[in-house]
């Protein structure tokens, strides 16, 4: 990360970077992760800063995918197995229940610069053990 961002939009952005394939947090998930700000504080700072990470892992708590960039979503929503379900209209939507993450098994990022998930070497942040994984989780 750049030395030039704030300090928010840094730990929003460290935050999002833990978010393991498959899964999402809502922009108000990442807040209350955090302990500090907002779903609309955090969904600035992905508006301003969020293109160099996975910005699909973070989503509208109704589980539509990101107003015109619904298809780039679905691309990454599929190449991952994020559960998805039908919405009333025929849309794909996330389906919640499944495919949100609550942060467990990666250490909050420290205010006071504490040690991080993926600093210990024993350690794969990239792993969700509690995750069944498969494709055929997600459906479309």
């Amino acid at each position: 990360m750049s030395e030039e961002l704030p300090a928010y939009a840094e730990r929003v952005l460290e935050a999002v970077e833990r978010i393991p394939p498959g899964r999402v947090m809502t922009y108000g998930d990442v807040a209350e992760w955090l302990g500090e700000g907002g779903p609309r504080q955090v969904g600035r700072v992905m508006a301003l800063y969020g293109g160099a990470v996975p910005w699909w892992r973070v989503v509208r708590a109704d589980g539509l995918p990101l107003p015109g960039h619904e298809a780039r979503a679905l691309e990454h929503y599929r190449t991952e197995a994020t559960p998805l379900r039908l919405a009333a209209g025929g849309d794909p939507r996330l389906d919640m229940r499944r495919a949100r993450w609550d942060g467990s098994q990666a250490e909050h990022p420290g205010q006071d610069g504490g040690q991080g998930p993926g600093e210990d070497p024993g350690e794969d942040p990239g792993e969700d053990p509690g995750r069944g994984g498969g494709r055929d989780e997600a459906h479309t």
